[in-house]
């Protein structure tokens, strides 16, 4: 006979305790949060004031040694209001954690700036609401690819880095009358450097579309006396050989095609190679590594565009991008 059963509730998972919103507002939260944030965790929060959402994948690449590392420092500021996050749904295995920016981190980053918290316009339920977003996997398919870049340059051998990193919105705030980018990089390695648009196509635009583009791009290079090279990423290799010869056919109506020089890769490649350009005196070098294209196209006028982003930084932004690469190592203790 069973005489001592277990109330239901205890046999619950144990679920994080976590402050509510107006709580984790409050100058006492904050202060507590003083003596705990590394300068880790304050630049992951601008990362993803910036970037909108990472998975934990990405984050790992960005600033972890180990996934268990990751896991157990984004829990903790899960649990402080810094971070929140969320899991998509997908009908067979498990997607990875996505995190955003939480009340307490865009509360953290105003203060950090000198600003009134209200003067980011942040707002917790747009941030999340990413989660319901059709271009969910397109933002993380483009940060993913810049976290990979990342992580490349976080081995010391490679002598490289990501000196620049803009999201889609930063480009269309600066670019968007004329065009669209998904993002906007620079690449430094062994002394050169090489700037570069990013479009990511997932296929499931008209190769029109993708085409007209071109028109868009030529017109930002004439109108900016800046050629910046685009670089296309496919989903596969049959959409990428399908694709270049409609871009091929598109170049050549521009009046001036060498205003957008292009090269191609395709999922499953690393960023930093498997490059292959669209001008015909390159197609017998087969693929390229990132850094060989700065040899085909060098960086024109990159003083303007420094100019530009300091620009756009001061007056439109508010708050101070982040560096594209983490704090150093030493920089990183804080209390638990």
């Amino acid at each position: 006979m069973i005489t001592n059963v277990t109330p239901q509730r205890k046999l619950r998972g144990h679920l994080p305790q976590r402050p509510t919103p107006r709580a984790a507002a409050t100058g006492a939260h904050h202060a507590r949060l003083a003596s705990r944030l590394t300068p880790r965790d304050r630049w992951l929060a601008r990362m993803l004031f910036e970037h909108r959402v990472l998975t934990t994948h990405q984050i790992e690449q960005l600033a972890f040694p180990s996934t268990r590392a990751a896991n157990h420092r984004l829990r903790q500021l899960y649990l402080w209001r810094v971070l929140d996050r969320f899991q998509p749904f997908v009908t067979t295995g498990t997607m990875p954690m996505h995190y955003i920016l939480d009340t307490a981190g865009a509360t953290t980053l105003a203060h950090e700036d000198g600003l009134a918290p209200e003067a980011l316009g942040y707002r917790h339920t747009t941030a999340i609401g990413i989660a319901h977003s059709l271009r969910l996997a397109h933002t993380t398919g483009v940060n993913g690819f810049f976290t990979t870049l990342i992580a490349h340059a976080r081995h010391p051998a490679t002598r490289s880095r990501l000196t620049a990193w803009w999201p889609d919105t930063r480009c269309a705030a600066h670019f968007g009358d004329i065009v669209r980018p998904d993002a906007y990089g620079r690449w430094k390695q062994a002394g050169r450097e090489f700037e570069f648009f990013l479009e990511y196509d997932f296929g499931t635009e008209t190769l029109t579309r993708l085409t007209t583009k071109l028109t868009d791009y030529a017109r930002l290079a004439a109108a900016t006396a800046i050629r910046t090279p685009v670089l296309f990423h496919f989903p596969s290799h049959r959409r990428e050989s399908t694709a270049r010869r409609a871009l091929t056919e598109a170049i050549a109506s521009l009046v001036h095609p060498a205003l957008v020089p292009i090269a191609t890769t395709t999922a499953g490649s690393n960023p930093t190679a498997g490059w292959l350009p669209l001008a015909v005196p390159a197609a017998g070098q087969g693929r390229l590594e990132l850094i060989a294209l700065a040899d085909l196209w060098p960086i024109t006028n990159s003083a303007t565009t420094a100019e530009q982003e300091r620009r756009h930084t001061v007056v439109q932004t508010r708050l101070t991008p982040p560096t594209p690469m983490p704090p150093p190592p030493a920089a990183r203790r804080a209390q638990p």
